[in-house]
């Protein structure tokens, strides 16, 4: 008997924060025939990519490009600055901290864990992960660091997983104001392109970051932005490293090459998306982001629900974490709304699991695209047996009528 093919029209919505849409225009660089990696068109490649990406982290010191994802990443920032048994000050944002943490100390290094200590009404078990880094905690920890033994402070930018975007300017004074010399590290990998970053002027010893968010890349390229500070470090750091050791890839890339086989397709997206980036305007993408996210936010107040994030000061431009009902399964509404309406959503990690799930507005999107994952979550909500305050469509739909991007008035001018 002919079976007939359940796969629904139309394309899909990944709307989580993360693996991002890929746009045609990368899609089909990426397609271009593999090169020889050690050949002369390869090194033209290479240095053309180096040099954009030091653009978009805003640095004028190496970018260290890994075919890995984040993960790697972070193990390499560690790996070539610190050595067994150092003590490093982490701050606790979510649920990447809490991994980035726990490899750190897999690692055999001694990690200390700060976090939000006061309370919330509506997640008691997690109040900390709706806050940003608390830069004073850091500043009073590191003071009482007489001997200076703690090594870095390690701290995540935009918290995948709770739509909170810290300020890293903050804690950089913090440090300088407590007169210490740690290191400072920032995971950026949800950040970066999305959110305004400044790996130099707010002096980031380490920023790492990955392809698949802001970039609107596949996973498999991960970044080390890379201070002096942490070249020094490197020379006397004695965690063992090889995939990951920096001084062999920051001679090869002076030439454009790398000591390893590089990811030489993806190398083509990335190439690609650095012109549509600049482009556009670091500047302009921020802005958008920003403004999609403030849309996004009108229509969850519009709901009656709690943003994951309580401080207004701190949300994030690239997601937004709903907090559903207490006894309603937030993974049942997501699957509720990909099951019906082909659309996903980010689930609820580690503390929050069950309880919230989020929503991604980053990357090659536009009004029209929000909108719709705006109009698929409400109904999920609806069929979920959700009781909502008024129309989370309309207010979006009212936001971006009322704030128009500058793209949008450039063309009809």
């Amino acid at each position: 008997m002919l079976q007939l093919d359940s796969h629904p029209t139309g394309r899909h919505f990944l709307q989580i924060p993360g693996p991002s849409p890929v746009p045609d225009r990368i899609l089909r660089a990426m397609s271009l025939p593999t090169i020889d990696h050690r050949g002369p068109e390869f090194g033209t490649l290479g240095r053309q990519v180096l040099t954009g990406i030091r653009k978009i982290f805003k640095t004028q010191h190496p970018v260290i490009i890994y075919p890995a994802s984040g993960t790697g990443a972070w193990e390499a920032a560690l790996s070539n600055t610190l050595s067994p048994g150092d003590h490093v000050l982490m701050y606790e944002t979510g649920h990447f901290a809490s991994l980035w943490q726990k490899m750190a100390t897999r690692l055999g290094i001694s990690t200390e864990f700060l976090a939000f200590n006061g309370t919330d009404e509506h997640l008691p078990q997690a109040a900390g992960w709706r806050r940003g880094v608390q830069a004073d905690l850091i500043e009073a920890r590191l003071r009482k660091d007489t001997e200076k033994k703690i090594k870095a402070v390690c701290v995540v930018h935009n918290e995948t997983s709770t739509g909170v975007t810290s300020d890293i300017a903050s804690v950089r004074r913090a440090i300088d104001a407590a007169g210490h010399p740690a290191l400072l590290m920032v995971d950026s990998i949800s950040g970066l392109a999305s959110a305004d970053f400044r790996h130099d002027e707010w002096g980031v010893d380490v920023t790492i970051s990955g392809s698949q968010k802001g970039l609107m890349l596949p996973p498999g390229i991960s970044f080390n932005a890379i201070s002096p500070r942490a070249l020094e470090a490197m020379k006397s750091a004695k965690l063992p490293r090889s995939f990951w050791a920096w001084d062999e890839i920051v001679e090869m890339n002076k030439d454009g090459y790398w000591p390893y086989t590089p990811n030489t397709n993806l190398l083509y997206g990335l190439s690609e998306a650095l012109d549509m980036i600049l482009g556009e305007g670091l500047d302009n993408v921020f802005a958008r982001h920003q403004r999609w996210a403030a849309g996004v936010r009108a229509a969850v107040n519009a709901w009656g629900l709690p943003i994951q994030c309580a401080d207004p000061a701190v949300y994030s431009p690239v997601l937004t974490g709903v907090i559903t009902p207490e006894g309603v399964d937030a993974d049942a509404v997501r699957r509720l709304i990909h099951q019906r309406f082909d659309l996903s959503l980010g689930t609820g990690l580690g503390k929050l699991k069950g309880r919230m799930f989020r929503m991604g507005h980053l990357g090659d999107s536009n009004d029209l695209t929000l909108v719709a994952m705006v109009a698929g979550v409400e109904m999920g909500l609806k069929l979920s047996g959700v009781k909502l305050a008024g129309s989370g469509v309309q207010a979006t739909m009212d936001y971006f009528a009322g704030h128009v991007a500058p793209a949008a008035l450039q063309k009809a001018a």
